[in-house]
C-alpha cells in the first residue's frame, strides 16, 4: 500500500520508491527513505503527513508520500 493510505500512530516498513516526478527518489533518498527501513505515521494536517524516519520527523506532502510503498510491521509481528 502507499504510505497516503497509512493509518497514524502505524509503523511500517518501507517496501519500494515509486517515484513519478525527477528528483523525488533522490529526494526520499536524503530523508533515509529506503527499503526495509521503518517509517512511522505521526499525523496528518490536510493532505501533509508527519512522519518519523531514524529519529528524525519530516513533512511530507501527499505527492512524496504516495510514491512510498510501505507494509504494515504490526502485522507482521503478529503473524511470527
Amino acid at each position: 500500500m502507499k504510505l497516503n493510505e497509512g493509518n497514524t500512530a502505524r509503523e511500517y516498513s518501507i517496501v519500494r520508491i515509486n517515484a513519478l516526478e525527477e528528483g523525488m527518489s533522490e529526494f526520499l533518498f536524503t530523508l533515509g527513505c529506503y527499503p526495509g527501513e521503518r517509517i512511522t505515521i505521526i499525523s496528518q494536517l490536510s493532505s501533509n503527513f508527519i512522519v518519523n524516519i531514524k529519529d528524525a520527523r519530516y513533512s511530507l506532502d501527499e505527492n512524496l508520500a504516495s510514491a512510498i510503498f510501505v507494509e504494515d510491521i504490526n502485522i507482521e509481528e503478529l503473524a511470527v
